[in-house]
């Protein structure tokens, strides 16, 4: 069972691995689920509405952002609304298959049943390695069981 607001730290953690667990599956008819039928998203630039154009994100995020491993950490939270710091590595389709780390932060406000109604995401890439080999990438090797036992450098976290 979801964890419903008003959200303590435990349901707020346990909100925001779930997520993470969600989101590491790369499957969009699984992580629409988690979101009411009219979430509204803000993703870096784009704007959009509802499950269908929720979906159609996801699918093209996931068709050029290869190799995706994410992770996730509670950063605060507030009865119904929760932030989150993330980072998350991949390999990009559209730019030669060069290693990127995304670092950025998400802000969820949840409707009474649990599911999110609006996601706020601000996001950042740099390049992981020289020209982006991929040289210095945090979660090599690991899968989405190992990423929370992944110790994050100094001044990332």
């Amino acid at each position: 069972m979801t964890p419903k607001p008003p959200f303590t730290q435990e349901t707020a953690q346990q909100k925001v691995k779930a997520a993470q667990a969600l989101w590491n599956t790369r499957d969009p008819q699984k992580v629409i689920q988690a979101y009411t039928p009219n979430s509204v998203w803000r993703n870096r630039s784009h704007f959009f509405v509802g499950h269908k154009s929720i979906l159609d994100f996801l699918e093209q995020k996931w068709e050029h952002e290869r190799s995706y491993i994410l992770r996730k950490e509670l950063f605060a939270f507030r009865e119904n609304k929760i932030a989150v710091q993330f980072w998350y590595e991949y390999q990009d389709l559209l730019d030669g298959m060069k290693w990127k780390r995304c670092y950025g932060i998400e802000h969820w406000t949840f409707d009474p049943d649990g599911k999110m109604e609006k996601r706020m995401m601000s996001g950042n890439d740099v390049l992981i390695g020289q020209d982006g080999n991929g040289e210095g990438r945090w979660f090599e090797g690991a899968g989405p069981e190992e990423i929370d036992e992944i110790a994050l450098p100094e001044g990332h976290i």
